[in-house]
């Protein structure tokens, strides 16, 4: 997905008219067409409903419009906020990571860039993973933090591994297993689980729940599609799971590392043809701070 998509869809929408839509853009009609096609492709749904005399908006296309617009009022602060300060020494870097869990990772590296690149303005973006997958194969992300096996390497894409991260089960702080050192898979087949079916979870992550949630009773799993609301349900106690080992904000949750899992490797995905040196400092920043 991309800002002229959602350009092109907000001025159709806005205006129920192609034609006019393009003159607004000062594009083509055919071009207009071509962008509501693929954001529809991407989408997985029909946004307009077309004839040879009308164009109206479908129930996702109404609820769709909203979410475009908000997207798109963001960016337009965003771009007022940076020619603002045209006139200073500040250098933009554009960072993506794919959900709120990464920030902390990401905060030991900015705090060293805060000090070494005083300049240094970074612009960070929290987007699922498809999303961000395409902004930044479309040039709109510097770099992306993530999960090695979660990203398809293409030609020019390069990956830095900082660490690897093991798996581990998270329960409340008040579950028997909390103080424990480590965990076998087979001790939690006794207990409920939560399961996450979303692409903020490293796939491994979601083979592991899934492959523990064979061997437990329907009635004592509970599924959900938000990273949030896994933590959340955790933290109530409606049951464990099996997340990559971090710093968990909640006090009230405890991560116990998994016996005999295999580390997920954690790191940074960049543009060998990028000639910027912001981004080549900040990479020499991040490869060289460390995370223990």
């Amino acid at each position: 997905m991309n800002t002229d998509q959602l350009k092109s869809f907000i001025q159709v929408a806005e205006n129920l008219n192609f034609a006019r839509a393009a003159e607004i853009l000062k594009i083509t009609q055919s071009a207009v067409s071509r962008q509501i096609h693929s954001l529809e492709d991407e989408l997985g749904t029909k946004l307009l409903h077309r004839t040879t005399r009308t164009v109206t908006l479908t129930p996702a296309g109404i609820s769709f419009l909203e979410d475009a617009k908000n997207v798109m009022g963001r960016l337009k602060v965003a771009e007022q906020k940076i020619q603002r300060h045209q006139s200073t020494n500040i250098q933009v870097l554009t960072i993506g990571c794919q959900n709120e869990a990464n920030l902390d990772l990401l905060c030991k590296v900015l705090k060293s860039c805060k000090q070494q690149i005083p300049e240094l303005y970074p612009f960070l973006k929290v987007i699922p993973h498809r999303s961000i997958l395409n902004l930044f194969y479309q040039d709109e992300l510097d770099l992306l933090f993530g999960f090695q096996e979660d990203i398809p390497i293409k030609n020019d894409t390069v990956y830095k591994e900082l660490f690897q991260i093991p798996l581990c089960c998270i329960v409340p702080a008040s579950h028997p297993y909390a103080e424990r050192p480590e965990l076998a898979k087979e001790e939690l087949y006794l207990e409920n689980i939560v399961v996450c079916n979303s692409y903020a979870i490293p796939a491994r992550v979601a083979e592991m729940q899934n492959q523990i949630s064979q061997h437990i009773l329907p009635e004592s799993t509970y599924m959900c599609e938000n990273l949030q609301v896994l933590l959340t349900l955790v933290r109530a106690g409606y049951g464990c799971s099996v997340l990559p080992l971090m710093n968990f904000v909640n006090t009230d949750i405890r991560g116990i590392p998994l016996k005999d899992s295999e580390p997920l490797s954690y790191g940074i995905f960049f543009k060998k043809s990028s000639q910027s040196p912001l981004l080549k400092k900040f990479i020499s920043i991040v490869t060289n701070t460390s995370y223990s």
